[in-house]
């Protein structure tokens, strides 16, 4: 959902330390990309006033005033419209500083994990004041170099934030799921880890339920009970969407992304994107490359 860091920096009213804690204070001016971007960090965001529209993983999400937007690194985020009168904070963090602040927090990665599926949370009025005041003292301390321990000062904020973004989550998730479906949304959030991890070179439904033990039949019905698509679709889309992702941000040849998508050839790749897309790889980026 984020532009180039530095555009960041120099275009919004952003604290950071680093690339590793980015506080924006007016979304409004956020640059917006105009392709399909991968987030290379998490995003936490804070619908103060207005709304917005985009999609992830090509799922459209609406966000209005008091909904909380998450997006996980390697999203792929794109189609954003954005209502004149938005408002909103955010809370930008590398997957370095993540995984130091949760290390020993299994319950919160694991609902951080919930949040690959449903990447907008409504929060309580209660819950609004405290993110807004937990996210205006962090910015304080940020910009508080003198703090001899500025940054434990900073991490312990941020975790007190995480527990309240993740009591969010939690109420989410118990709104949405019933025993029935406790177990189809863990069998989903496991399958989307694997295909994360292996769509480049494994598209076989059938490889996927070998990896959690269950049989292709009752994998097929356990993610379209619980994500409204099918394991093929999903794997489609993280394909496509890497595809989509190569041939608009990188010079990498189509003989390159075939060998990295581990597709048996090059002429099997364009056949795969067309049918998806209606166009040739060399079209999609000759006509995107002229945008």
């Amino acid at each position: 959902m984020i532009a180039d860091l530095n555009q960041i920096y120099r275009n919004c009213d952003a604290a950071h330390i680093g690339d590793d804690l980015i506080l924006l204070s007016n979304l409004s001016r956020l640059p917006i990309p105009t392709e399909p971007r991968r987030s290379e960090h998490i995003i936490v965001a804070l619908c103060l006033h207005g709304k917005a529209q985009f999609s992830v993983d090509t799922k459209e999400r609406i966000v209005k005033e008091g909904d909380l937007i998450i997006i996980q690194r390697d999203r792929v985020t794109d189609n954003y419209m954005l209502s004149s009168d938005l408002r909103g904070i955010a809370m930008i963090w590398s997957k370095e500083f993540f995984d130091e602040l949760v290390k020993d927090m299994h319950e919160l990665r694991s609902l951080f994990l919930f949040s690959r599926i449903h990447a907008v949370v409504r929060l309580t009025p209660e819950e609004i004041e405290d993110i807004v005041a937990i996210f205006s003292f962090v910015k304080m301390k940020v910009l508080d170099k003198t703090n001899k321990f500025r940054q434990e000062l900073i991490r312990s904020l941020i975790t007190a934030g995480i527990y309240t973004v993740c009591n969010a989550i939690f109420r989410e998730q118990a709104t949405l799921m019933n025993n029935k479906t406790s177990r189809a949304e863990e069998i989903f959030m496991q399958f989307i880890t694997l295909v994360e991890e292996n769509f480049r070179q494994e598209r076989r439904v059938m490889w996927y339920a070998e990896q959690l033990n269950i049989t292709s039949k009752y994998l097929s019905e356990t993610v379209k009970q619980a994500s409204q698509q099918t394991p093929n679709v999903w794997i489609d889309n993280y394909v496509m969407l890497e595809i989509r992702v190569l041939l608009r941000n990188t010079s990498k040849s189509i003989k390159e992304i075939t060998e990295d998508l581990n597709f048996p050839t090059q002429s099997f790749l364009g056949k795969y994107f067309k049918e998806r897309m209606g166009i040739s790889p060399k079209e999609y980026r000759k006509k995107h490359t002229r945008e």
